[in-house]
């Protein structure tokens, strides 16, 4: 008997769907467009991650070498080493060595000899020109380099010896960023407060548009103003000695990021039941106690989705703090300088040579701050379900 009904049920199903499709073909193929639209975007991305990955790999598994002075094999003993001891040796993937020559072979050796008896003699007795700096241990650690009293982080991709430490540019996009959230949160939220709850309607309407609008700006028109006036400004209020810094960068940066975070949060404010407001009211209690202790609570997860929100826009922005400042110091004093990750891969990609260890550094500097962002992201969407889960009264 169940078995007979579950027959009738599918085959309805399976019917409806037909007739569907013949009643509605336009509809259909509509929603079969978007579906394709909504893989296709999740491709890209993923293919996007895997291509900046891929470029990064030998940075990731160790296989690049930026060693000023490194050892070379004499062109007469190449046949006692094995051919993948000169595949390494001479850079080549499998493919390209079982394609090239022998005499081709020999030629790229006597050219690594010829680039050693290159490097000048002041470099050659040098113990940092025999370093690797594309090394976990130095791209993560402080070294003391030669001339320096004490272990220092440095990123200097330019010179004869590149250092490519990434703790000042992972420092300098946390202090940027968090002196920007820590501007644009309460000032955007508050914002959305006032015009969803207290404001008059008049001005709502007037409000609302002018925040939304400042999203408008591009960021270079941002960048000129905190470049120009912002940072003369803070300097004679703050007395600091360093004009372009990140107190400035993450400022501007917060101008960037309220109108994001403030257009989130507005809308999950306005989006709670009206019936909250009007039974906290007719209880007594005033339109700001039933703002923050009814409403914001209510849109808890909207508006922690508004921060998630902004500090991807903050962490993504890069011409406010490449133009307001860019150079790499190791400090956590926000009145110092510091670079952020964006920055460094905009300002630095063009001059890097293709393949190169400061190329697929600054593809790894992408791969890291994609996984930081998706991290992030994840994280976010947990902590909001949390909240919807205990605002609904689900574990």
């Amino acid at each position: 008997m169940s078995s007979n009904t579950e027959q009738r049920r599918r085959s309805a199903g399976w019917l409806g769907i037909h007739r569907g499709h013949q009643a509605r073909p336009a509809e259909w193929l509509a929603e079969k467009f978007i579906f394709l639209v909504s893989l296709s975007a999740i491709a890209m991305v993923l293919l996007i991650f895997l291509f900046v990955a891929r470029e990064a790999i030998p940075v990731f598994f160790g296989e690049t070498n930026t060693a000023l002075v490194q050892p070379t094999i004499p062109v007469a003993e190449m046949d006692k080493h094995s051919p993948a001891e000169l595949q390494r040796y001479l850079d080549l993937t499998p493919e390209q060595f079982k394609s090239v020559s022998r005499e081709t072979k020999l030629e790229l050796m006597q050219g690594k000899i010829d680039e050693q008896n290159e490097v000048p003699e002041n470099f050659r007795n040098d113990p940092d020109a025999r370093i690797n700096t594309t090394d976990w241990k130095y791209l993560l650690q402080a070294h003391q380099w030669n001339g320096y009293d004490q272990p220092e982080h440095i990123w200097q991709p330019v010179g004869q010896i590149k250092k490519f430490n990434l703790l000042p540019l992972f420092a300098g996009t946390l202090k940027i960023t968090l002196i920007g959230l820590f501007f644009a949160v309460p000032l955007a939220i508050g914002a959305a407060i006032y015009v969803s709850q207290l404001a008059r309607p008049r001005v709502r309407e007037t409000v609302k548009p002018v925040i939304e609008m400042l999203s408008g700006i591009p960021s270079v028109v941002v960048g000129v103003f905190a470049l120009i006036v912002m940072a003369s400004a803070l300097q004679n209020i703050f007395h600091y000695q360093t004009r372009l810094n990140a107190f400035v960068a993450g400022l501007a940066l917060g101008f960037a990021v309220i109108p994001v975070i403030f257009s989130i949060a507005e809308d999950a404010l306005t989006s709670v039941p009206r019936a909250y407001t009007q039974a906290a009211l007719a209880l007594g209690a005033s339109r700001w106690q039933t703002a923050w202790q009814i409403v914001l609570p209510a849109a808890l997860p909207g508006v922690f989705a508004a921060t998630v929100l902004g500090f991807g826009r903050a962490i993504g922005e890069t011409m406010i703090v490449l133009m307001v400042c860019s150079a790499s110091v190791m400090s956590w004093n926000v009145f110092d300088s510091a670079r952020s990750i964006t920055t460094t891969i905009a300002a630095e990609m063009a001059e890097a040579v293709n393949g190169g260890p400061h190329y697929r550094i600054l593809f790894m500097l992408g791969a890291l701050l994609f996984a930081a962002t998706f991290v992030s992201n994840m994280i976010g969407d947990f902590v909001i379900h949390r909240f919807k889960n205990k605002l609904e009264g689900k574990r």
